[in-house]
């Protein structure tokens, strides 16, 4: 009843594990991570309450009293706190992990068909999207991207504009590629809830469906040199109508066809080939 009364006046940032606001619906799995990631909390919270209580009740019943002398008696045995402080901890661990693993098992089941297929690649220090099976002939559209950069004023603020931008259709399942041209990345779209290595020489696989409109801000979370910070991407979910606007923009640039594994940095890479112009 204490803890019913305790939540019933958080806020929803406290009930949603003070987890970015905007992660609330974005996908079809962030609600999963956040009941896991909450529902974590409220039994260590939990396990802390009896244990910081035991402490403390065995402090104070237990505490040397006025005229006593010597040593307390000692115990060797209890044979009841033996089994609880053993079988309790077993089951949590137990309990975690079961609940970890099905929840992780769903976010890495493979999308059969998905709607839109991306390729993403991290290099030093930006983004290239590859939109798979799109744009004339089917060929692919892509859209290059550059280092995130400061603005003139020096303040530390960052040029919105020039930051690399992958754009999603809302409620669509996709399937998004994730590779590296150099070093080793981190794809992390923040409200999202979930990142992925970019490792040299290996493929990982995303899959999710974005269920809420809105720009979302991404980034590299794995030290990947002298500009690792300005690593900086965002992801729009739009409607299906602005996202295939976007995708006959591309090709009216001449973005079309694929930014391929011809172009990383990693030359001994098995596949790599030097890159040909189009005829």
């Amino acid at each position: 009843m204490t803890l019913v009364v305790i939540l019933a006046g958080c806020s929803q940032q406290q009930l949603r594990g003070f987890l970015p606001a905007g992660s609330d619906g974005a996908t079809n799995h962030t609600s999963g991570i956040t009941g896991l990631w909450v529902t974590s909390w409220i039994v260590l919270l939990g396990v802390g309450l009896i244990t910081w209580g035991l402490i403390i009740w065995a402090a104070i019943v237990y505490r040397r009293r006025k005229g006593q002398t010597g040593l307390p008696v000692q115990m060797r045995y209890n044979l009841p706190i033996e089994i609880f402080y053993t079988i309790v901890p077993l089951i949590l661990v137990l309990g975690f992990f079961a609940f970890t693993a099905k929840e992780q098992n769903s976010i890495e089941a493979p999308t059969k068909n998905p709607d839109v297929q991306v390729e993403v690649y991290g290099k030093r220090w930006a983004w290239d999207f590859n939109y798979v099976n799109a744009g004339p002939s089917d060929k692919g559209v892509y859209s290059p991207g550059i280092q995130a950069e400061e603005n003139e004023k020096a303040d530390g603020t960052i040029d919105e504009s020039k930051i690399p931008v992958l754009y999603l259709p809302v409620n669509k399942s996709v399937q998004i590629k994730i590779a590296s041209r150099d070093v080793a990345h981190s794809f992390w779209i923040v409200d999202f809830l979930y990142k992925k290595d970019n490792i040299p020489g290996k493929d990982n696989y995303m899959y999710f469906t974005p269920t809420k409109e809105g720009t979302y801000a991404g980034k590299c979370a794995e030290l990947c040199g002298d500009y690792h910070s300005l690593m900086l991407f965002k992801v729009k979910v739009v409607s299906e109508s602005v996202y295939e606007n976007y995708l006959q923009s591309l090709a009216d640039k001449g973005q079309t066809g694929i930014l391929g594994p011809e172009y990383n940095t990693n030359t001994n890479l098995p596949g790599n080939k030097a890159p040909v112009a189009d005829e």
